[in-house]
């Protein structure tokens, strides 16, 4: 499994280059929620420990290993490195806080925005990350759909929520300005490509396999 998420990344980075963001404009004030060297209340986030995830949540991680990765769930290379990441998780545990943020790719991924106010109307309901991962595990079903209010109301039976709540959710402000201040912090930082990672506040080239991602990781531990 490792060899073959490790083929799979060093694809991704090649093929990655060419997902590069153009003509959407920062627009718009950025929010100062999200910053690249700690954890906001509103981010989501895997690794931290519950006894500190409250200090944590509210910015105080400073003395943890912090990835953060900007994502996009229609881009083909996300969600390669969802598979990798997964890993991630399972190896560090609650050593290193592993925080996803929305960077949908507007101009050239149609349906992006709407797949982050799907995950964002799930976490409504304490399901993020499981809408998270039924997004990019079913990403050829949806990427291309023109019903995807269809196609999202049915995952959320599929993880049992309220479907009325989601739904209204999915309409939302709340949940519509949640995904464009993560967006404009990445258009804030320069950032023009999916996904784009970010280690202890500075951004990182993104790593070829499982085995470059975990000797920076380890020595960021270190």
């Amino acid at each position: 499994m490792k060899t073959l998420i490790g083929i799979v990344a060093v694809f991704v980075v090649a093929v990655g280059a060419i997902i590069v963001f153009s003509g959407d404009g920062v627009g718009g004030g950025t929010s100062a929620e999200f910053v690249l060297d700690k954890v906001s209340p509103l981010d989501h986030v895997k690794g931290l420990p519950p006894a500190r995830a409250g200090g944590a949540q509210a910015g105080n991680a400073s003395s943890k290993v912090i990835l953060i990765e900007y994502s996009d769930f229609q881009c083909p290379a996300c969600r390669a490195y969802y598979l990798l990441i997964r890993e991630l998780v399972q190896t560090y545990g609650d050593r290193i806080a592993i925080v996803y943020r929305h960077y949908p790719l507007k101009s050239i991924h149609v349906n992006a925005e709407p797949a982050a106010w799907a995950s964002e109307a799930a976490n409504n309901q304490g399901k993020f990350w499981e809408m998270h991962d039924l997004l990019f595990e079913k990403q050829a079903e949806w990427e291309k759909a023109s019903d995807l209010k269809v196609i999202f109301s049915e995952y959320a039976t599929l993880l049992e929520l309220d479907k009325a709540k989601f739904l209204a959710d999915l309409d939302s402000k709340q949940v519509k300005n949640i995904v464009n201040d993560q967006r404009q912090s990445a258009l804030k930082n320069g950032f023009n490509s999916t996904p784009t990672f970010v280690l202890n506040g500075k951004k990182i080239d993104n790593p070829p396999s499982i085995e470059a991602f975990k000797i920076l990781l380890n020595q960021a531990i270190k």
